[in-house]
C-alpha cells in the first residue's frame, strides 16, 4: 500500500513543535532588525554630538582672542 506525501499527516506535537520553532525565528529576525536599526541610531547620535563638540570648540577657539582683548 503506497501513501502520497499529502496523505501523510503528522503528528500534533510535531506540527506544535514546528509552529513553535517558526515564531522564534521569526523573533530573532525581528530583534536583528531592531538591533541594527538601534545600532545606526546610535551611531548618528555619536556623529551629531562630535559635529557639534567641534562646532563649540571651533566657536570658542574664535571668541577666545576677542573676549582677551576686552579684559
Amino acid at each position: 500500500m503506497a501513501t502520497s506525501a499529502a496523505a501523510v499527516k503528522e503528528d500534533p506535537a510535531t506540527t506544535f513543535a514546528k509552529d513553535q520553532l517558526k515564531a522564534i525565528i521569526e523573533r530573532i529576525e525581528r530583534l536583528e532588525e531592531e538591533k541594527k536599526t538601534i545600532s545606526d541610531d546610535i551611531r548618528d547620535v555619536y556623529c551629531r554630538g562630535q559635529g557639534q563638540r567641534l562646532r563649540r570648540q571651533g566657536a570658542a577657539h574664535h571668541r577666545a582672542p576677542a573676549q582677551a582683548g576686552r579684559q
